[in-house]
């Protein structure tokens, strides 16, 4: 087997695929949960305790003024950006709760669909049942 079919026959191959598939609507399902926390939940956090925005607390390290943004803060040098950290844990647990409820509601669905129905029993022949006889009687004589 050459080398392009080897590789062919392992792309095609239906764990590979089911992968790709997966990473890509991950990618995607991802990119709308960020967006609803950051353009959705957060700013009405932000609203609810006075338009508070974490991510502009920092601590100077190398002398910067208080009241600058933090941008302008570590164009001046190093910057214990503590309030980046206190925005990014939120909008992890923000993401989390979200995630834990989706699934949630997922489980109740899929626990919620009908059970499939059980397989008829298959139909034993009826050469296996005189045999069946024949050592059950044979057992009995003994």
């Amino acid at each position: 087997m050459s080398f392009f079919q080897e590789f062919k026959s392992f792309a095609v191959k239906g764990n590979v695929m089911d992968l790709a598939v997966g990473v890509i609507i991950g990618g995607a399902f991802g990119k709308i949960v960020d967006s609803a926390v950051g353009d959705l939940i957060m700013p009405l956090i932000s609203k609810a305790f006075g338009g508070l925005d974490f991510s502009n607390y920092y601590v100077g390290l190398a002398g910067q003024a208080a009241g600058l943004s933090l941008i302008e803060a570590k164009k001046m040098g190093a910057v214990f950006a503590y309030g980046s950290f206190i925005t990014v844990a939120l909008n992890f647990i923000i993401l989390a709760f979200i995630i834990f409820v989706m699934i949630r509601q997922m489980n109740k669905l899929v626990a919620s669909a009908p059970a499939p129905a059980a397989p008829a029993e298959a139909i034993t022949p009826e050469d296996v049942l005189l045999l069946r006889e024949i050592r059950d009687s044979l057992k009995n004589k003994g």
